[in-house]
C-alpha cells in the first residue's frame, strides 16, 4: 500500500447512515479499550474475528468521520509526504509550510529537488501548534472572564 492508497471520498448519504448506527452500537463497547471480537457475516459465510483495541479507536474515528459526511484518508506514520500533502495535513498553503521546513520548524530532507517530509514529524508540529493554540484560547477566555466580558474558560 502505498502512502496515501486509501482515501475515501465523502461517504454517500446512505454510507453516512450506515455508519452513524454502527459507530452508536460499537461505541458500546469500544470504550473498554481491549481487543474486540467480531462476527462478520455475508449472506454466505460468518468469520469470527479479533480487532486489537488500536484499531477498534481507529474504526470508531473513521465511523464517526463518516457519519459527519466527511472522507476519510489512512496514511501510515512513517510515511514520506510532498510538501504538497503535508500543506493538505496542516490545512496551511504550500509556501506557508516551506517557511516552517527551512526555518527548522519541521524536520524534512531533500530527494533531489524535492523535499519530504515524514508523517510523524508533520502530526508532532499539529499537535504542538494546537497545544500552543489551545493555551493561547484558554488564556483569553481567562482575561476576557477577568475583566467581565461575558466569556468563560473550560
Amino acid at each position: 500500500m502505498n502512502m496515501l492508497a486509501h482515501r475515501h471520498l465523502p461517504p454517500t448519504p446512505q454510507d453516512a447512515a450506515i455508519a452513524r448506527v454502527s459507530g452508536q452500537a460499537l461505541s458500546r463497547f469500544a470504550q473498554a479499550r481491549a481487543p474486540l471480537k467480531l462476527r462478520v457475516t455475508d449472506s454466505e459465510q460468518m468469520e469470527p474475528i479479533e480487532l486489537p483495541a488500536g484499531a477498534v479507536s481507529l474504526l470508531m474515528e473513521i465511523l464517526e468521520a463518516m457519519a459527519a459526511g466527511r472522507g476519510v484518508t489512512i496514511i501510515p506514520e512513517n510515511a514520506e509526504l510532498s510538501t504538497v500533502q503535508a500543506a493538505e495535513v496542516l490545512n496551511v498553503s504550500r509556501p506557508f509550510l516551506i517557511k516552517l521546513l527551512e526555518d527548522g520548524a519541521i524536520p524534512h530532507r531533500k530527494v533531489g529537488k524535492h523535499r519530504r517530509v515524514r508523517m510523524e514529524d508533520v502530526m508532532s508540529y499539529k499537535a504542538a501548534i494546537d497545544t500552543e493554540r489551545e493555551a493561547a484560547l484558554d488564556q483569553l477566555a481567562a482575561d476576557a472572564q477577568e475583566q467581565d466580558m461575558g466569556y468563560r474558560s473550560k
